[in-house]
């Protein structure tokens, strides 16, 4: 793993900057200063100061302007901070100048969550895309530091001359590139054979025809917990953000019989890096492949709906934004009153609190009945001489009428596309065919 970006040895004093862009107001700065705050915290460090200042558009040398840079540089030296951290991307361009005047490393949100996520994952392949993405991240911010500008030697001729094609040889600088895309090569490869094994198992699950259920939702929303209390998963649960990043998978048995596969899901966030969505694809894959998304949405939390339109707006990044969503409001525990307003305004979603239990049997409730509505309903035929047939609609499908007519059992059931071709020669009509379009709570 390469160098990490805020030195855990010690409690780092971090000072926080935002900046009001064009119609932003200063109290959303405000309110997404308190959320990088708390990412500082999770990545090992304390915030000392917070600088806001409010522009039409970001300075191109220094994102803040350089006299707002020397006043950081002021701040910085009075609260005796090592670490100035930008709540925006910066350029590279923007992080030399801005280091240049403040006399001290200056990094921003992207660097904060590649470290988070460079503490908590666990796995080989959770290690391998953390790893991608900081290369992805460090590599056009390689510049000349001291020491790094010898060259080596150029080629030399037999006789001991200098080629004077060749050139004076590589910098540092070169070298440090090359190693990193040569790094960067070999994970891109790695993460490609472990996509293609997570392909043909998503292949086998189909297969097997179950309905899968995947959990999404915010940062430390509470969705481990739910998965925890669904399944017994054992998954790890801690009150910061980030604390799970790898995909766990378990069967989780439904009120009316029916057997799914519930998965739980990395955290979104916030100006989520996109080097980091796009390393982690294979990962997230599993939510635009689910057939339902239990959207987790922290009932506590100062804005919930912006939280609900920063996880949309991922989910459609990744193409699971036409996957039917079942919003549920959790930590009803904590914000009982807010929970209440939340599910007046979103009557077709639950409240529910995975620590305490409450609500969670009328979420699997919900969640059984999201996956049935995605079912067609269908009329069959089956000659009585074809209790095979009649055995294997009651196994694959939901059967609601079943009677004796002359000749023939007629069954009204709900069945699957699978079951649908499986049936065929019975079928006397399909009442609709399967709605792919999104069901947004």
């Amino acid at each position: 793993m390469a160098r990490q970006l805020i030195d855990r040895s010690v409690r780092e004093k971090i000072v926080l900057v935002g900046v009001a862009l064009g119609d932003t107001s200063t109290d959303e700065v405000d309110g997404s200063l308190d959320e990088l705050s708390r990412l500082v915290d999770t990545a090992g460090a304390d915030e000392a100061a917070r600088v806001v200042q409010r522009r039409k558009a970001p300075d191109p040398a220094y994102f803040v302007g350089k006299g707002k840079a020397e006043e950081l540089r002021d701040v910085s030296l009075e609260v005796d901070s090592d670490t100035v951290v930008f709540d925006d991307e910066l350029s590279p361009a923007q992080q030399y100048n801005l280091e240049k005047v403040l006399g001290r490393t200056a990094i921003d949100r992207t660097a904060v969550i590649l470290d988070i996520f460079a503490q908590n994952a666990a796995s080989q392949e959770g290690k391998a895309q953390v790893e991608l993405a900081l290369l992805r991240y460090r590599l056009p911010r390689l510049r000349r530091q001291k020491g790094a500008l010898s060259q080596q030697a150029g080629g030399m001729s037999a006789g001991g001359a200098r080629i004077g094609t060749r050139g004076p040889g590589e910098t540092q600088l070169e070298v440090d590139r090359r190693r990193i895309q040569r790094r960067i090569t070999k994970l891109e490869g790695d993460l490609r054979d472990i996509a293609r094994h997570r392909d043909t198992q998503r292949k086998a699950r189909r297969r097997s025809r179950s309905r899968q259920v995947a959990i999404v939702g915010y940062t430390n929303a509470g969705k481990s917990t739910l998965l925890n209390r669904l399944t017994d998963a054992g998954v790890l649960v801690e009150d910061r953000l980030f604390a799970t990043l790898d995909a766990t998978t378990r069967r989780l048995d439904l009120p009316g019989g029916e057997r799914v596969l519930c998965t739980d899901t990395v955290g979104f966030i916030k100006k989520l890096p996109h080097d980091l969505v796009e390393a982690f694809t294979s990962t997230l894959a599993v939510a635009a492949d689910a057939h339902l998304l239990v959207h987790v949405v922290d009932a506590s939390a100062a804005e919930p709906m912006e939280e609900v339109a920063a996880v949309r707006a991922v989910l459609s990044e990744i193409g699971a934004d036409r996957v039917p969503e079942l919003l549920a409001f959790s930590k009803a525990d904590r914000a009982p009153l807010e929970a209440r307003r939340l599910l007046a305004r979103h009557p077709d979603a639950v409240v529910i609190s995975a620590l305490t239990g409450t609500g969670v049997d009328g979420l699997l409730r919900a969640v059984s009945d999201r996956l049935r509505a995605l079912t067609a309903m269908a009329e069959l035929r089956i000659p009585f001489d074809r209790g095979d047939l009649l055995a294997a609609v009651h196994r694959e499908g939901e059967v609601l009428v079943e009677q004796a007519g002359d000749d023939a059992w007629r069954v009204r059931a709900r069945l699957d596309d699978a079951g649908l071709a499986r049936f065929h020669e019975v079928l006397v009509a399909p009442d609709r065919t399967i709605d792919a379009a999104p069901q947004h709570s």
